[in-house]
């Protein structure tokens, strides 16, 4: 009977120190026990702790607690053991136990028949007396097994520890490398590549696992024929758990006029691809679908399929659920459509930026379908890469190399980073490295003078990955099945599940009126922000130079300085920093030209609707974000800023607000959600910045 897994384990993708970009290494869930085998190595090379040798009389509560106990012995005194004769009762059923060394006794002389050659092994036995007999006894109905004769006298050398670990009785291959190394035969790795792998992965040198490559040779073969039946039972588990998803997916459109799915099948008529939003995720994104992260860290371990995840972030700095897809690879053509779908599913709008983490295909799947899209790598997963990239190669000369990275991404000018780049390359000898080669290639996506400017919302930090993490992992605990995980990934995704902050006081740390403004105006998350800029603009000084443009200094640091130009006729402010373009705040050198210029509140036009905290009220369209200057949006913006600025002075005035206004919002939200979707006519509104 060939078992298959129970669980539908997920395993989280990373960079394998092999250099192998596609290698999966860590498995969610399991990270324990993939050390196991170097754990077994230390515990096996502190072989000085003393250890009680068996004597007659000693009492075991089961011979195989015995067997344990005298092999345990055995392996710290230089040999093995291996179990000889039993003797059988009617009564006590195995009564007797013989436990001898594994020299023990003669290998029988084998009759060759005529014209038959066999390759002649010397064996290793050679008749020593060293064992460990048991006896059984019942005592008070409780089984129990002594030890009645036991020798320790050896007729051969005894081995040392580096030795005596590669005797057959030892060379385990523990569960977790079982998984890993058909994993990795599976992915095409040859028997060699296979054991370096797993020698880098637990950071021991090499020949110092607990098996030999020709184990892990002969563990590959026999398991063929297992992984092949396998593969039969879960392709048609698969199948039917697939039927049982769609299936969970019409009920959720029932349940849901909203909600919306989409599949591909093969030519067989098996789906291959599937992918699903909720209603509410739908209405979400016409608000935060300005900025999209496409995650696909994720993969299952029964099915093979990749799980990607579209992202986003609300007013509040809350992970926004925008919808997924299950994909059969990671090919450019499973991306495209999942891009296709997940486009068409919000109703043909487009992202303003999108990003993702450090993968070519995605990369080309993202430039042929969201062409109109930024398309940004997040600098915190490329760091990850670049340790397991370079760690190897450089050795102890990685730290230098990375602090130099590190002032890479930071440098400002595009021209002065592809200068250093090749100062760096040259200085570490990476001239002719494929990664060295393919990050320098894809430098327009990830280093920061390339990409400031371009909006991503707070999102391209590392707290927002922390929380993306988080988020996805309480939806990756182990599942029993496809339509199982449907239901984890609604309950987790499901908007309502996550109640917007209440007004709560939010303190002043300058006293300035800009900052009680922006207070009574932007959302908690949000104005934590602009505080922070703001009291860092305290610490700058300001030289007016012509046409209303400043450079603005750090009162220590003389060596950078910013340019800043202010257009007081427009009330337009612009930084050479790009920092509001980018997280849609006022950087602290915009603050500050601001401030030497008189301005107790800040231009509206700098207050985004994105982070305001009516903003749930406000739909995002970035067809159309050239125009906000519609007469009944402007309206709109003063009677609900005006309602929300008076409501602020006091908690009364604030609950009183907060209650009739849900209950107004949850009326008008339904009478408009059953209105048609569409009549022809555009609204065009400014949600984000434009550069």
């Amino acid at each position: 009977m060939v078992s298959i897994p129970s669980k539908n384990v997920w395993m989280r993708r990373q960079q394998c120190p092999c250099g192998d970009w596609k290698c999966f290494v860590t498995y969610e869930g399991e990270a324990e026990d993939t050390t196991a085998g170097t754990q077994l190595i230390k515990n096996d090379s502190a072989s000085s702790e003393a250890m009680v040798a068996p004597y007659v009389g000693m009492v075991f509560k089961s011979d195989d607690e015995a067997f344990e106990y005298y092999s345990n012995f055995a392996r710290k005194n230089g040999f093995s053991i291996r179990k000889e004769r039993s003797r059988l009762s009617p009564q006590l059923g195995i009564y007797k136990r013989d436990f001898v060394c594994y020299r023990s006794g003669y290998a029988p002389v084998r009759k060759k028949h005529t014209g038959e050659h066999h390759r002649d092994r010397k064996s290793v036995r050679c008749g020593c007396d060293a064992k460990l007999y048991l006896s059984k006894e019942v005592v008070d109905g409780v089984s129990q097994w002594f030890v009645v004769q036991f020798s320790n006298v050896h007729n051969h050398e005894l081995l040392e520890d580096d030795q005596v670990r590669l005797l057959p009785a030892y060379r385990k291959i523990h569960e977790a490398d079982q998984e890993r190394i058909l994993l990795l035969s599976k992915a095409g790795f040859p028997v060699h590549r296979i054991v370096k792998v797993l020698e880098l992965e637990k950071g021991i040198h090499g020949g110092q696992l607990p098996f030999l490559e020709r184990d892990v040779r002969n563990f590959v073969q026999n398991r063929k024929k297992i992984i092949q039946e396998n593969d039969a039972l879960l392709t048609e588990k698969r199948e039917n758990d697939t039927m049982d998803l769609l299936e969970a997916c019409k009920t959720a459109k029932d349940g849901d006029a909203y909600f919306v799915y989409d599949v591909t099948v093969d030519e067989n008529d098996k789906v291959e691809n599937i992918a699903w939003s909720n209603g509410d995720s739908v209405h979400e994104y016409t608000m935060f679908g300005d900025v999209v992260y496409f995650d696909t860290t994720y993969r299952s371990i029964k099915y093979g399929m990749l799980f990607a995840a579209l992202l986003g972030i609300d007013n509040y700095g809350k992970i926004i659920f925008f919808g997924c897809a299950l994909l059969q690879d990671e090919s450019h053509r499973s991306f495209a459509w999942a891009l296709q779908t997940f486009v068409h599913f919000m109703k043909g709008r487009y992202p303003q930026t999108i990003i993702t983490d450090l993968d070519p295909g995605l990369t080309e799947a993202i430039r042929s379908e969201l062409p109109s899209s930024k398309h940004v790598f997040s600098v915190w997963n490329v760091l990850p890469k670049v340790s397991c990239w370079f760690s190897l190669p450089l050795g102890p000369r990685f730290a230098e190399f990375k602090f130099e990275f590190d002032a890479l991404y930071h440098l400002e000018s595009t021209e002065d980073f592809e200068f250093r780049w090749n100062q760096v390359v040259s200085r570490f000898g990476l001239e002719s490295d494929k990664h060295a080669a393919l990050l320098f290639s894809l430098r327009s996506y990830w280093v920061s003078s390339y990409t400031k400017g371009f909006f991503v919302a707070c999102m391209a930090t590392a707290s927002y990955l922390k929380s993306v993490d988080a988020f996805l992992k309480g939806i990756f605990d182990a599942q029993t099945c496809l339509r199982s995980f449907f239901e984890q990934v609604a309950i987790h995704s499901n908007v309502k599940n996550y109640a917007r902050e209440e007004m709560q006081y939010m303190h002043i740390r300058t006293c300035l009126p800009m900052e009680k403004h922006a207070r009574n105006v932007l959302t908690s998350f949000a104005f934590k922000s602009l505080q922070h800029e703001l009291v860092l603009a305290m610490q700058y000084a300001t030289s007016e130079r012509a046409n209303k443009a400043y450079l603005v200094r750090h009162f220590k640091n003389m060596d950078g300085e910013h340019l800043v130009v202010w257009i007081p006729e427009e009330e337009q402010i612009r930084c050479s920093c790009k920092e509001f373009e980018s997280s849609g705040i006022l950087c602290r050198h915009a603050l500050r030209v601001l401030l030497v210029n008189n301005y107790f509140q800040l231009p509206e036009r700098y207050l985004l609707n994105r982070w305001r905290q009516d903003s749930s009220l406000l739909p995002f369209d970035n067809q159309s974000s050239q125009n906000g200057n519609d007469e009944w949006f402007q309206e709109f913006h003063s009677l609900t800023g005006t309602l929300f600025t008076e409501s602020s002075f006091t908690k009364q005035r604030s609950s009183y607000v907060h209650e009739e206004l849900s209950k107004e919002l949850t009326r008008l939200i339904s009478e408009v959600r059953d209105m048609p979707a569409t009549d022809g006519v555009t609204m065009d509104l400014t949600l984000t910045p434009t550069g």
